[in-house]
């Protein structure tokens, strides 16, 4: 055998190895380590924003809004222009050039066709009065799965469907709040405090019955006296999205993990499952959104716990190989493990008391696969199918250049100018996505529909 035929990892001088190695690490050098990684972050983030240190969303041709974002052809959206001054007219870069448009014009103009166009067609995104928003949890403990862009592209998409979107960040990673630009400072202005309220709320319900025992009341410590005055839109932020609103993370909202037990052992009667729900319903946050999407950490915690407890529907992403597959299994069996505990648990007291019990319950559970590859994956994918059935959502989702171009530039693909590339390259990346969202929307619109009927036989 050759020199060169040897494996690479033949023949390695132990004292060359030594020659290249550095000093053992300590705290201090994962400081340096942590800092390089933040001067890296703010260089790259950086790059998707404008001069005064805002993101800002790209303008949407002519051409993307009547193949995209409102059904008519674009010479009838020309004439309606012409016809009416008063609407958005767009801006041109040349002289007879396309016009380009707001995210917030194609809106007004959305209203108008909903308002004036044919009644045959539905400009407007179906959404049943009286109803709440629905809450939509994209969750698996296992990492690079695609849950974040997965999250971020849904609500995108929703948002150029004309929904009004609120995307909360439940992972300390604070991944999804970096894809839209968010400075979170610390965990107060992350879902913690709204956490913390829930719990102060139930201490204090339980203090009153300490004290009509006559026993001493327990202490609120000023942490969980200052989260009583916090709200849901005290933590909103709006982003460069005009219809998408953010509550972020950072770091420290991993904490939370510790904290939260801490508090069930203080207050057994403290429903921690509801806290999420509890305060976003008290806080009118239901009512003034049409969905809210919730990305979880890639573990079954707490915040996990929570958002699933929250969700209406719940979206699992994992890649078609054997080992995402095996390690989804696991993880729905860890919710079933998790959530049948605490119906079990609750109800022994429910039952003893007469009281209703508890039972968790989902419109829809879908898994998604994602980062899939038709030339290499598709038997396997079909095997998966196989296994099953409706619980797989029928789109699978592609990777593309596009999609790992958009990942590199910290944006979603929805925000890549299609001139970057041209109009089939952009057509054909962005298409995964939308197959993607379409299959979401069936769902949404058929549970939205269910709901909407019963009431009206109720």
């Amino acid at each position: 055998m050759s020199g060169q035929d040897v494996p690479p990892y033949f023949n390695i001088s132990p004292d060359r190895a030594l020659s290249m190695l550095d000093e053992p690490t300590g705290t201090e050098g994962l400081a340096r380590i942590a800092a390089n990684y933040r001067r890296g972050r703010q260089d790259l983030v950086g790059r998707g924003l404008e001069e005064n240190g805002a993101r800002k969303l790209r303008l949407f041709s002519t051409w993307e809004i009547t193949r995209y974002l409102i059904p008519v052809a674009p010479q009838h959206f020309r004439r309606v222009l012409r016809q009416n001054p008063d609407l958005p007219q767009g801006r041109s870069e040349t002289e007879g050039g396309a016009k380009w448009f707001t995210l917030d014009e194609v809106q007004r103009l959305r209203a108008h066709f909903g308002a004036e166009g044919s009644k045959s067609k539905e400009y407007l995104p179906y959404r049943p009065k009286g109803l709440p928003a629905k809450i939509v949890a994209i969750a698996n403990f296992k990492g690079g799965v695609g849950k974040t862009s997965t999250c971020a592209h849904l609500a995108m998409s929703a948002a150029l469907d004309g929904y009004k979107v609120l995307m909360i960040d439940l992972d300390s990673q604070g991944s999804l709040s970096s894809i839209f630009g968010a400075q979170v400072e610390d965990e107060w202005q992350t879902v913690f405090p709204l956490l913390a309220r829930h719990y102060a709320e139930t201490l204090r319900i339980d203090n009153q019955r300490r004290i009509d025992r006559g026993d001493p009341p327990v202490a609120l410590d000023d942490s969980l006296s200052d989260a009583l005055k916090i709200t849901a839109g005290d933590l909103i932020r709006s982003t460069h999205w005009p219809n998408i609103d953010l509550i972020g993370a950072q770091l420290n909202l991993y904490w939370a993990e510790f904290q939260i037990p801490v508090w069930r052992m203080a207050s057994r009667g403290w429903k921690l499952w509801d806290a999420l729900t509890e305060t976003l319903a008290a806080d009118g946050v239901l009512d003034r959104y049409d969905l809210i999407f919730l990305d979880t950490p890639p573990a079954l915690g707490y915040l996990t716990i929570n958002g699933l407890a929250a969700a209406d529907i719940v979206l699992v992403p994992f890649g078609a190989s054997f080992l995402e597959f095996e390690s989804t299994g696991r993880f729905f069996d860890m919710l079933h493990s998790t959530f049948a505990s605490i119906e079990d648990s609750e109800n022994v007291a429910a039952r003893a008391l007469g009281r209703d019990e508890l039972h968790f319950e989902w419109d829809a559970v879908r898994a998604v696969m994602t980062r899939y590859d038709a030339g290499q994956q598709a038997e396997l994918a079909g095997l998966i199918q196989s296994y099953l059935g409706s619980t797989l959502s029928p789109h699978r989702q592609d990777f593309t250049a596009l999609i790992g171009q958009a990942g590199e530039q910290v944006h979603g693909i929805y925000e890549a100018d299609y001139r970057d590339f041209n109009r089939e390259t952009y057509a054909r990346g962005r298409e995964t996505f939308d197959r993607t969202y379409a299959a979401f929307k069936s769902l949404l619109l058929g549970i939205w529909r269910r709901e909407e009927l019963a009431n009206r036989h109720g």
